[in-house]
């Protein structure tokens, strides 16, 4: 087959691309066609035929307000040579159109078997689940009225556009039940859950180290990850935390600090490294609303149980008591009183390594060849 891989753009390590790499690596000769590709923010695919448009002129900073141009690029891409499309989005890569699709509407006559397999984390969630939380804060800062005022005058228009493209792909493939549940009440449509591939055999091989006194959270610092909370908590409770990872919050949370010694800023480290604080810390805080999350996942392969916010994607791995245990509302002061919950009870961290072992890299590549397979017979 000749297959394309698409992705809404690549500028930073998360999760999205880290299941895109691994698909990379099941379909190395396919080129990646994205908006926006910055290799000093993410050099994984150095090896790849990485393709972009005229969105690549913008800066880096501005993808956050170029949701629509980003929409009109994907669907305007001619991929009808293709066999196989799979998009890995969370936004707008999902509006690319197969060979299948533009022949059913009379669009063009080339390639009417070729379909597009979606694999879609949410979606777009400022359009839909998390739209009132990001008009609360944009993440502009001092432009946050104007961005708020707009947003606000523009979303149904192109909350109605993102509904359109969601139409799109053949099929859809997501990532927990949570995601599920959201694809069936906004789109619409069916989808089947894949679990990303976590490396978790990497991160089993630290479980068993001495565990020291400090709490852990990583992640890309941005105001939606509300990494604020686990300072916040931590601070309250008087408990070491150590937070590694950058991004457009770190100044912000470094003020909430207050200087204080009980937290301490990581920057991102190599996996190797991470492996290692993740083994040796007593609890991952998990605050953020997320429809999977691979970042806890790696802390329990490597034996550190998770305190998570009950909702999302973390009900699909976490299970409380043997784990972790959940918060119920997302807010510092329930964090800080399961923070106190937690400190009471014992975790085995041999059995939270294996209660992971179903979200391994071989696990992923088999049941995305499997689907992969069954769809285009």
């Amino acid at each position: 087959m000749k297959v394309a891989l698409v992705c809404d753009w690549l500028t930073n390590v998360g999760g999205a691309e880290k299941v895109l790499l691994e698909i990379h690596n099941l379909y190395p000769d396919a080129p990646i066609f994205t908006s926006k590709y910055d290799p000093k923010g993410i050099d994984w695919f150095k090896d790849a035929d990485v393709r972009t448009g005229w969105l690549q002129a913008f800066p880096v900073w501005t993808r956050r307000i170029m949701g629509p141009f980003r929409q009109h690029y994907f669907s305007h891409l001619d991929l009808s040579e293709y066999d196989l499309i799979i998009s890995v989005t969370g936004a707008e890569a999902k509006s690319v159109k197969s060979g299948k699709w533009l022949h059913e509407h009379k669009k063009k006559s080339a390639n009417p078997k070729g379909i597009h397999i979606s694999y879609c984390h949410m979606p777009t969630q400022y359009y839909w689940q998390m739209y009132d939380e990001y008009i609360r804060n944009p993440g502009f800062g001092v432009l946050n009225p104007f961005v708020r005022f707009f947003f606000k005058i523009f979303v149904r228009p192109l909350r109605s556009a993102d509904f359109k493209a969601a139409q799109r792909p053949e099929y859809y493939i997501t990532i927990s039940e949570y995601a599920k549940e959201a694809f069936k009440k906004c789109y619409g449509r069916k989808a089947t859950v894949i679990n990303p591939a976590v490396e978790v055999a990497d991160f089993k091989k630290t479980c068993g180290k001495p565990v020291e006194n400090y709490y852990i959270t990583t992640s890309r610092q941005v105001n939606w990850k509300r990494i604020d909370l686990a300072v916040k908590a931590c601070l309250m409770t008087q408990r070491k935390l150590m937070v590694v990872g950058d991004g457009s919050e770190h100044e912000r949370l470094v003020r909430l600090a207050k200087g204080s010694g009980l937290i301490e800023f990581v920057p991102v480290v190599g996996k190797e490294k991470l492996a290692k604080l993740l083994a040796s810390a007593k609890g991952y805080l998990f605050p953020s609303m997320e429809p999977f999350g691979i970042a806890p996942v790696e802390a329990m392969a490597s034996g550190c149980p998770v305190i998570a916010f009950k909702e999302g994607g973390a009900q699909d791995y976490v299970k409380a008591g043997v784990n972790g245990i959940f918060f119920e509302e997302q807010t510092a002061t329930s964090l800080a009183e399961a923070i106190l919950k937690f400190e009471k009870m014992k975790f085995n961290r041999k059995k939270i390594s294996e209660s992971v072992d179903n979200f391994s890299v071989k696990r992923f590549d088999k049941e995305i060849r499997n689907f992969v397979n069954e769809k285009t017979k």
